[in-house]
């Protein structure tokens, strides 16, 4: 897996440097303001800094973060205060009060974010080593500290207890809270949640047991701890060693937008982090990763991708957590009613029931029965069940879909008679089996064979790269004399709402291609360049896929249909 493909933070560019303070604490009655870039605690091992970061157009928030960025201009964020509601970029702060508690202040004076803290000591805000931001009295009481609110994310010496979660950021470009949690259940038990449109535990494994998981349920204190050293320990009997375990790095355990949790390391000063651990091996098991009516398929060199199911079509190209809605309308009558095979692709949960030793007739007739059946699993293997014998999950809601070979089992998804698909696969059945006598000998290299190949090697990438240049051409723009960045934000901006403002292809399509080309081009291969040029020119460069990867992406758009 290209695990440096999901990054370990929130990237965000900085258009003027923020200048290094030596300050570590603010005390009376003073703030740190939004538009004085100096305004910044930095703790006094020069680790960690606090202060207001861009989340976006003239939005702030009041974050910590690592001094030493991973790339140019891109920060570390370890934690934020108002990440659902950013502030504007003028007359925005952070203070003190005399009361003794600590809040942030819009441009129009209105209170954002508090510690809801009261004390009648004078107060003080410190950013400790450890990038813990503690409100402390003048008699030492800590009366607040950041380590007791996380965000996605958990430092060494950092506890996670029964009272907190870390929430994962909408996406990677959107860091308000998103879908997925890390905290402990009422079992006692550390587990992943995806919290979207629907509610499910994908981790552990839902189909095994807590004490199958090598989970304990009986410590009831729910606490667990990342040391400075890469162990992870938690009550309930849960336990890892990073990859690089005994050396002294930075590391930080993160739940990503993806819904994976990772623990990420480097070298103190250095750039780069890498991955040392991660909860989920297999990422297409993590739930609502692609939405209703959809699955989603692990392409090497590419990572996770989404597809919709036959006879649907994607709600919303900007957010594929929203799935695919149906084209089709389906009745209740049986001879009206066909099942399609979906080959290796399972939707976990939302069964109407488990039927054990029920025949592939005996599923089919079951679903048809009940008119809110959209499809039936059939497989016959069931974790801590007899091996051998039929197993039969109608299902009610197609949700939390992937597609993986080593899946042993089939999805058949109900639709009508009059839909326009086929089946595809190969009919592998022993009556089509034929033995050929033939003796075959080993023949030399073919030379004509091998310069054929490679020339056509490099006539492909030379079509590629003449794609993305007649791409730039097709584009209509609004070209100004000069050529800044923030022209081509607004290019990227404006196909970004074109695309999500039009429902159908050919319609968002049609009005970002220039019309002097009446139509002539054709659609799904624009739709599948546009789509694949917009990563191309994402924000962060670190996101941008490597020309192997864009070779891949446009290469297994043609085979989706393979799947089914």
């Amino acid at each position: 897996m290209a695990i440096s493909i999901i990054l370990p933070f929130l990237p965000l560019i900085f258009f003027s440097s923020f200048s290094s303070s030596t300050i570590d604490r603010l005390s009376g009655s003073s703030s740190l303001s939004v538009e004085h870039a100096d305004d910044v605690l930095t703790s006094p091992n020069g680790d960690f800094s606090a202060g207001f970061f861009p989340v976006g157009d003239n939005a702030y928030c009041f974050a910590i973060w690592f001094c030493e960025p991973y790339s140019e201009g891109n920060r570390t964020i370890v934690w934020m205060a108002n990440r659902d509601q950013p502030v504007n970029g003028r007359k925005s702060e952070l203070s003190l009060r005399k009361s003794g508690n600590a809040i942030i202040t819009d441009a129009g004076r209105l209170t954002v974010w508090s510690t809801n803290t009261v004390s009648e000591s004078p107060v003080f805000l410190y950013l400790h080593e450890n990038g813990n931001l503690i409100l402390q009295n003048s008699e030492g009481g800590v009366l607040w500290q950041s380590f007791d609110s996380p965000t996605d994310t958990l430092l060494p010496q950092q506890l996670l207890t029964k009272d907190m979660q870390l929430v994962s950021s909408r996406s990677q470009g959107n860091f308000s809270s998103g879908f997925y949690k890390l905290y402990f259940d009422d079992d006692n038990v550390l587990r992943l949640l995806y919290g979207g449109p629907e509610i499910s535990v994908y981790w552990p494994d839902p189909e095994l047991l807590s004490w199958e998981a090598s989970r304990s349920t009986y410590n009831s204190s729910r606490i667990a701890f990342l040391d400075s050293l890469g162990y992870f320990s938690s009550s309930d009997n849960f336990t890892f060693m990073s990859a690089d375990y005994g050396e002294r790095f930075q590391r930080i355990l993160k739940l990503d937008f993806d819904g994976n949790i990772r623990l990420y390391s480097r070298k103190y000063r250095m750039d780069k982090w890498t991955v040392s651990w991660q909860a989920m091996s297999q990422p297409c098991r993590i739930h609502g990763t692609c939405g209703p009516n959809s699955f989603c398929s692990y392409v090497p060199q590419f990572g996770r991708k989404c597809s919709c199911l036959p006879g649907f079509k994607i709600r919303d190209r900007t957010d594929w957590s929203l799935g695919c809605v149906q084209e089709f309308n389906l009745t209740c009558t049986r001879n009206e009613t066909r099942f399609l095979k979906l080959s290796n692709v399972e939707f976990f949960g939302y069964d109407y029931g488990f039927f054990p030793n029920c025949t592939f007739g005996m599923c089919e007739n079951l679903c048809l029965q009940i008119c809110d059946c959209k499809g039936f699993q059939f497989k016959f293997i069931k974790h801590d069940h007899p091996s051998n014998i039929p197993y039969c999950y109608p299902k009610t809601q197609l949700l939390n879909g992937h597609h993986s070979p080593n899946f042993e089992g089939d999805m058949y998804l109900k639709v009508p008679k009059t839909l326009p698909i086929q089946e595809t696969g190969l009919d592998c059945s022993s009556t089509v089996v034929k033995q050929l006598n033939r003796t075959y000998t080993k023949h030399q290299e073919n030379a004509s064979l091998k310069f054929v190949v490679r020339f056509a090697m490099v006539v492909g990438s030379v079509e590629l790269g003449v794609i993305f240049i007649v791409w730039c051409f097709l584009i209509r723009t609004h070209r100004n004399s000069s050529a800044e960045e923030i022209e081509n934000k607004r290019l990227v901006t404006w196909v970004r709402e074109k695309m999500k403002q039009a429902p159908e292809m050919s319609s968002w399509i049609e009005m970002i291609i220039d019309p002097k080309l009446e139509g002539k081009y054709d659609k799904g291969r624009m739709e599948i360049l546009l789509e694949v040029a917009l990563k191309c020119v994402a924000e962060d460069r670190d996101a941008r896929p490597t020309m192997s990867q864009v070779v891949e992406m446009i290469l297994h758009q043609e085979n989706d249909s393979e799947l089914v």
